[in-house]
C-alpha cells in the first residue's frame, strides 16, 4: 500500500507528500480515525486529497494510506428500505446526534438464495446466477460482475447465506477462477456497462396531470425542476416518489435540511405502496447528505445515487432517481474548487461545472442490460436558483442536458396552487415521442388536446394583462370565453391537491377522460360564442360547477360518471344554443319591415 504524509490542511482538502504511487480518484484512509478520502490531483511530489468526513483535528504529519482501489460503494440486496449517507454508509443505527467521523460501510446480512445455474453452465458478464427472495420486500437478482464470464465451477445449493459469502466460482477461458457473491463493489464515478441503449417510447407515469399530459417525461428520460425558495420542489419530488410507476425509487437529499429528510423517512415508513400493498420504504433507497454533513461528501452523493440506480437497472427494473438539489451539489463543487485555488468561472463555479452536470444526467436512459433484460434509470433533479433567477449557471447549464423542464413559479406557489409548475415556462421535448402511447390509453386526440390547452393558457396570460387595464367585461365575447376555458383548464385539470385522497393521483385513463371532457367543453364554448351567448350564462349552470369539481368528486374507475357528466354538458349546451337561436329568430321578426309592435 502507498503512503503519504500530510503537510497542509484546508477544510476538506489536504495536501500530502507521497511515499509510493497513487492513482487518480483512488480511495484513501486518513489518520487514526481512518477518514475516507479521494485523490483528486496528482503531482510529482504532492497529492491533493478530498476528505469526505469532518477534518477537525487533522494536522501536518497525519498519515494518508492508499487503498489501491477507486472510490467505490458496496452494492447488494441490503440496500432497499434503508437510509445511507453520501458514500452509502448506513446511518439508521447511528446512536449519536450526528454522524461520527470514521463511519464504516454496511455489515454482512443473511439472505435466502436460490441458484439459477448449475455447475458446468456458462455465465456471461452481467448475467443472472441466482435469486434473492427475502420474506419481506422485493425479490432481487444475483448478478455476475461486469468483466467476469466463464464456466460455473461451483455454486451453492438453495439456502440462507451472508451476502458477502462466496456462493459461486466462475472459471474463465484461461482457467482463472473468480468468486462471486450477492454483493459487488463498483466505482461511483464510472457508469455501469450495458448491452445497448434503447429509444424511449413510454412515459414514466407520475399521476400528476400537468406533468403526464402537458410536460411528460419518458421512462429513462431526464428532467429538471428549477424553482426559488418555497415553491414546492421537495414536496413535488416526494409526491413523484410516492406515485410514479417505477419499480425502485432512489432519493438523494443533497444538502437538504435534516428535518425534511427525517420527515420523509417517517412518512415513507408508514405509507402503503399502491402497487404492492406493502410499505413504500421497501422499494426505496434513501441517501441523505444533509446540510450539516461534510460539504465534500455532498459532491459524491449524486454519483452514489446514480450508481445504486444503475445496479437495480441491471436487474431489469425501472428506477426513478430524485436528486434534491443539484444546486447545493454545485455549491459543494464551488467550495472545494476555491480551496484548490482553481480559477473561478461564471458565478464563481468551477469551469468544469457543465461537464460534471453532463456526466450525471447522461447516465439516465432506457437500456438493454448485459443479462438481456430491459431496464431504465429516470433522473429528476431539483435546482434552487438564487432569487428564482433561471439564468444563473446551474439552471442554464442543466437545461442543456434535460429533455423536460418543470419550472416552478413563486406566484402560483404563494396562491396555494399545487403543483406550482408554470405552464408557459416549462417544456417537454419527449412529448412527440409519447403521443402514440397515449393513443393506446384511449386518448386518440391527446396531441391535439395538449396543443389546445397550451394555446389557451398562452392566450390567457396575454388577455389577463389586457383585462387589468380595461376590465374583463369590456373584452369581446370570444376573448371572455377564452379566459373562461383557460381558467377551467387551470382549476379543473392542472390544480391537483397532494392531500386529497381522491385527486392526489390520477391514472392515465382518468387523465384521458378529463382531457376529453374539457376538450368537449372548449368545443361547445366556441359554438356558444359564435351564437352570442354570454360566458356568464354557462358559468351559472350546474354542469360547469360539476366539471370544475370533477377531480375531487369523480374517483378512479367511475368511468360512467364521466360519461354522464359529458351527456349533461351536451344537454346544457344544446339548451343554451336553442335559447340563443330562438332569441335570434325573435329579434329577426321584430326588426322585419312591417312588423307591428306587440304582435
Amino acid at each position: 500500500m502507498s503512503h503519504a504524509v500530510t503537510h497542509a490542511v484546508s477544510g476538506p482538502v489536504l495536501r500530502a507528500r507521497p511515499k509510493g504511487a497513487f492513482l487518480l480518484r483512488e480511495a484513501v484512509l486518513v489518520g487514526e480515525r481512518r477518514l475516507l478520502g479521494e485523490v483528486i490531483r496528482l503531482a510529482e511530489a504532492e497529492i491533493v486529497v478530498q476528505v469526505y468526513e469532518d477534518t477537525t483535528g487533522l494536522r501536518p504529519g497525519t498519515e494518508v494510506e492508499g487503498t489501491g482501489q477507486l472510490l467505490s460503494i458496496r452494492l447488494g440486496p441490503g440496500l432497499l428500505g434503508e437510509i445511507f449517507d453520501g458514500l452509502l454508509r448506513p446511518i439508521c443505527d447511528v446512536t449519536s446526534p450526528f454522524v461520527e467521523p470514521g463511519l464504516r460501510g454496511m455489515e454482512a446480512r443473511v439472505f435466502p438464495f436460490v441458484p439459477r445455474v448449475r455447475e458446468g453452465d456458462f455465465v456471461s458478464a452481467g448475467g443472472v446466477f441466482g435469486d434473492i427472495r427475502p420474506p419481506q420486500g422485493r425479490p432481487q437478482r444475483c448478478l455476475v460482475p461486469p468483466g467476469v464470464a466463464g464456466e460455473v465451477a461451483r455454486i451453492e445449493r438453495e439456502g440462507e447465506y451472508a451476502d458477502d459469502y462466496p456462493i459461486g466460482v466462475v472459471k474463465d477461458a484461461e482457467g482463472h477462477e473468480r468468486e462471486v457473491s450477492m454483493v459487488q463493489h463498483w466505482p461511483v464515478r464510472t457508469p455501469r456497462p450495458v448491452a445497448a441503449r434503447l429509444p424511449a417510447q413510454d412515459p414514466l407515469v407520475t399521476g400528476q396531470r400537468i406533468l403526464d399530459c402537458l410536460f411528460p417525461i419518458a421512462r429513462g428520460g431526464k428532467a429538471a425542476i428549477p424553482g426559488g425558495f418555497g415553491t414546492g420542489k421537495t414536496v413535488l419530488l416526494e409526491t413523484l416518489a410516492k406515485w410514479c410507476n417505477a419499480d425502485v425509487i432512489v432519493y438523494v437529499g443533497c444538502g437538504e435540511r435534516g428535518n425534511e429528510m427525517a420527515g420523509m423517512l417517517e412518512e415513507f415508513s408508514e405509507l402503503e405502496d399502491p402497487r404492492t400493498g406493502r410499505l413504500l420504504l421497501e422499494r426505496t433507497v434513501m441517501i441523505a447528505n444533509t446540510s450539516n454533513m461534510p460539504v465534500s461528501a455532498r459532491e459524491a452523493s449524486i454519483y452514489t445515487g446514480v450508481t445504486v440506480a444503475e445496479y437495480f437497472r441491471d436487474q431489469g427494473l425501472d428506477v426513478a432517481l430524485m436528486a434534491d438539489s443539484t444546486s447545493r451539489w454545485a455549491e459543494a463543487l464551488r467550495e472545494v474548487s476555491g480551496r484548490l485555488g482553481e480559477l473561478p468561472g461564471e458565478g464563481g463555479y468551477p469551469a468544469y461545472l457543465s461537464s460534471r452536470l453532463a456526466d450525471f444526467y447522461e447516465r439516465a436512459g432506457k437500456v438493454k442490460t448485459l443479462a438481456g433484460d430491459t431496464g431504465s434509470v429516470t433522473l429528476m433533479g431539483a435546482v434552487s436558483p438564487p432569487s428564482g433567477d433561471f439564468s444563473e449557471p446551474v439552471t442554464s447549464h442543466t437545461q442543456r442536458y434535460v429533455r423536460s423542464l418543470w419550472a416552478l413559479d413563486a406566484h402560483r406557489a404563494h396562491a396555494r396552487f399545487y403543483p406550482a409548475i408554470h405552464p408557459l415556462q416549462s417544456y417537454s421535448v419527449a412529448a412527440e415521442d409519447l403521443a402514440r402511447w397515449w393513443q393506446t390509453q384511449g386518448c386518440s386526440r391527446w396531441e391535439a388536446l395538449r396543443a389546445r390547452f397550451l394555446g389557451l393558457l398562452e392566450d390567457h396570460a396575454r388577455l389577463e394583462r389586457m383585462a387589468r387595464i380595461i376590465g374583463k367585461d369590456a373584452l369581446p365575447l370570444r376573448q371572455r370565453f377564452t379566459l373562461l376555458c383557460a381558467e377551467l383548464v387551470n382549476e379543473a385539470f392542472l390544480r391537483q391537491s397532494a392531500l386529497s385522497k381522491a385527486d392526489r393521483f390520477a391514472s392515465p385513463a382518468r387523465q384521458a377522460a378529463m382531457m376529453r371532457l374539457i376538450g368537449r367543453f372548449v368545443d361547445l364554448a366556441d359554438e356558444l360564442a359564435d351564437l352570442g351567448v354570454a360566458p356568464e350564462e354557462l358559468v351559472q349552470t350546474e354542469v360547469y360547477r360539476r366539471v370544475l369539481r370533477m377531480g375531487e368528486e369523480i374517483p378512479e374507475g367511475a368511468w360512467e360518471r364521466f360519461a354522464a357528466l359529458t351527456d349533461q354538458l351536451e344537454q346544457t349546451a344544446a339548451r343554451l344554443i336553442d335559447q340563443a337561436r330562438a332569441g335570434s329568430v325573435e329579434a329577426a321578426v321584430a326588426t322585419r319591415p312591417g312588423a307591428v309592435a306587440g304582435g
